[in-house]
């Protein structure tokens, strides 16, 4: 790759960081960045997933205070969402590089529909969560599969992951959106790092726009994660969005 798109991936990386840190979907702008450069598909695919894993360490730390009250969560959801990430890695190894090409842009405008809904998601959590000091009462059912699901979407394709992940817990869990939301950074950070080692070992990566990528989006994470509960953000999630369907109709005329 030359330096000009080397740098250009670094600066989506960061995005892709700030993106994650704030309420997931950073794959929504690395991974339509590596297609313009001209990498495939597939390989763009897991590229994103190892190039903006840092992001999702960068967004824990952010929220490192909120975690100090979810470690019991965390040790009851983290071992679905590490079975969820194998299952969908090895998934990913398996399909066809034609069919993931077909697949692709379905998915892509699927995440986009994710993102696009995730504001509405966080007013009503918002309105509707009121803490009863439970962990979610009947709901412990639901929660475990609609993570389980989420990790295996989110191993598989990482664009929408943290959105998915914060709906399953805003619907089966009580408690303040900014805890949910820390809670949603920890388990797409192990889905990411299992699918990270699958790839790393497996998969098509192309290792220098990875490694563009990574520092860029560890600083995007740790400043999204900071910010946000303050971040004005209805111009940056129009891009977001943007670019996600524009990479999906890239994908469609391919």
């Amino acid at each position: 790759m030359t330096p000009a798109e080397l740098a250009f991936l670094a600066v989506a990386g960061f995005g892709a960081g700030v993106v994650n840190g704030v309420a997931g979907g950073g794959s929504m702008v690395s991974f339509p960045a590596l297609l313009v450069v001209g990498v495939p598909s597939l390989a763009a695919n897991v590229t994103s997933t190892v190039g903006i894993w840092p992001g999702y360490a960068g967004g824990a730390a952010g929220f490192r205070r909120n975690l100090a009250t979810q470690r019991d969560r965390l040790r009851a959801l983290a071992p679905i969402a590490l079975a969820g990430a194998v299952v969908g890695s090895l998934l990913i190894l398996v399909t066809p590089d034609d069919a993931f090409d077909a697949l692709a842009p379905w998915l892509v405008l699927a995440a986009c529909a994710l993102f696009a809904a995730q504001p509405r998601l966080a007013r009503r959590l918002a309105v509707d969560h009121r803490d009863d000091g439970g962990g979610g009462g009947g709901r412990a059912g639901l929660r475990a599969a609609g993570v389980f699901v989420a990790s295996v979407y989110g191993a598989y394709f990482g664009a929408g992951l943290g959105v998915l992940l914060l709906a399953v817990l805003g619907i089966t869990l009580p408690g303040r959106l900014a805890d949910l939301n820390a809670v949603r950074t920890v388990l797409a950070l192990l889905v990411n790092s299992i699918a990270v080692v699958v790839f790393a070992v497996a998969a098509p990566v192309v290792w220098s726009a990875a490694a563009a990528m990574a520092v860029s989006s560890l600083a995007g994470g740790y400043v999204g994660a900071r910010s946000a509960a303050r971040m004005p953000v209805p111009v940056f999630r129009a891009v977001v969005l943007a670019l996600g369907l524009a990479a999906a109709a890239g994908l469609f005329l391919r």
